[in-house]
């Protein structure tokens, strides 16, 4: 039977597309009344006494070891080992949406939700599963896509992640394969209900679609959901702003899809860990839109949201959180970012220059990039693990292989100095191989 909470909550998403989404757990999740809201409410109210929250305190501030304050010079002891709220700090929550904005004009005008807090993107993407993912049921993706989707999505989730071919042509002449998209959405509309996690730009590929590519993906959920399909689409934006050619799409698709049909709803995941260069902060967002959904609706949607945070992860890291709201006002911030970015840029195209030599080669196929840390090769006639082993062991040199046919290189962890030398060597052990095999 369902807890009274969340029965209130199903309530009011039930004229909301968002209830077609839920899945059975999502429908039985709820943030309860205990420990930690009856903390916030204390915390508010307590003043003279809070006996609420189990942290020690001395003197109204949470007790710190100096061994660990005296690593924290510009930081209190609230902003280091006290419990951040479920939902993440309020102010951090409110600079992120303002930065959303920001980075995406599009949304000027739009409603969308506060982003709520989660310990990383990773985590967002499994409390989306908890959410919106039955077992069996389908959520699209691209073919290759990251290898963490299969674990989260099948293996924890038993759900089934279905791919599509991402790409028509090779980095040479290629891009984002709309026709096997739509065939794609095609067979998944015939349930009424279409799931889709679409990664820009992508890992492993490092893909993000042109300004002419966004508008026909758009266009194409659109026409979707003016059908009746209902349409729920999760934009991981890890790697978002990190794009190094003029035809690339600056915005995310969740600026595009956030309004675009009373069917779609949107969700934008997204954090610091690559837009700021923060990896281990482990901080991430989950941003609802779409059209129609009231704040009425966003109030549930993040009590769901908390209720699943609260019965996995508790909350996020609270000195992260704390850093990144200084971060944000350090007027220095974005000339700092901008020069990393350019350092990504030169090693990007230290990488398409040395492709450019390799135009007809039989072996390895770049799949298209322009954006992001990583490109992928497409291995014809031999297998990508071996290659990845011969590499790493013959030439001390650590690729990753996505499947039998896939090798990633991440550029981003490769200084310029040394790309030529670890292309030209992934080149010649290809070829040893292909020729061992004959």
């Amino acid at each position: 039977m369902l807890h009274f909470l969340a029965q209130e909550l199903n309530e009011i998403l039930q004229d909301s597309p968002v209830d077609s989404f839920l899945s059975a757990l999502g429908k039985r999740l709820y943030f309860p009344k205990g420990i930690i809201a009856q903390s916030a409410e204390a915390k508010q109210q307590g003043k003279k006494a809070n006996a609420t929250v189990g942290i020690t305190v001395n003197d109204g501030k949470p007790a710190i070891l100096p061994c660990i304050q005296k690593h924290f010079p510009y930081l209190n002891s609230s902003e280091t080992v006290a419990y951040a709220p479920t939902a993440g700090l309020p102010e951090l929550r409110e600079a992120w949406k303002t930065k959303i904005i920001k980075k995406n004009p599009v949304l000027k005008n739009k409603t969308i939700s506060l982003p709520v807090v989660v310990p990383g993107l990773t985590a967002g993407i499994s409390v989306l599963c908890d959410l919106f993912l039955d077992e069996d049921e389908v959520l699209l993706a691209c073919d290759p896509c990251w290898d963490n989707y299969g674990l989260i999505v099948e293996a924890r989730s038993n759900a089934k992640l279905k791919q599509f071919p991402m790409f028509w042509g090779d980095s040479f002449s290629g891009g984002f394969n709309l026709e096997t998209f739509t065939e794609a959405l095609e067979e998944e509309a015939k349930t009424g209900i279409v799931k889709i996690i679409l990664n820009f730009p992508q890992n492993p590929s490092g893909y993000s679609p042109s300004v002419k590519e966004a508008e026909d993906i758009c266009a194409l959920i659109k026409n979707f959901a003016e059908k009746g399909t209902k349409m729920l689409i999760w934009c991981d934006d890890a790697y978002f702003g990190l794009a190094y050619e003029e035809e690339i799409d600056r915005q995310s698709l969740f600026a595009y899809l956030s309004d675009i049909h009373e069917n779609v709803v949107a969700v934008k995941i997204d954090g610091p860990t690559k837009e700021d260069y923060v990896w281990g902060f482990r901080t991430g967002f989950l941003t609802f839109g779409g059209k129609g959904l009231s704040d009425a609706h966003f109030a549930a949607i993040e009590k769901k949201l908390m209720g699943a945070i609260r019965s996995s992860v508790s909350c996020s890291n609270t000195a992260s959180q704390s850093i990144m709201l200084k971060m944000f006002q350090e007027a220095s911030l974005e000339d700092e970012k901008k020069a990393l970015k350019e350092i990504l840029k030169g090693r990007y195209k230290r990488v398409k220059s040395f492709l450019e030599t390799k135009k007809d080669h039989e072996i390895l196929r770049p799949l298209p990039f322009n954006s992001g840390y990583f490109m992928s090769f497409r291995c014809e006639g031999i297998d990508a693990e071996e290659l990845r082993q011969v590499l790493l062991h013959k030439r001390e040199i650590g690729t990753i292989s996505i499947d039998e046919r896939h090798l990633r290189v991440a550029f981003s962890s490769v200084d310029k100095r040394d790309i030529e030398n670890v292309f030209t060597a992934i080149y010649e052990e290809a070829e040893n191989l292909k020729q061992n095999e004959k």
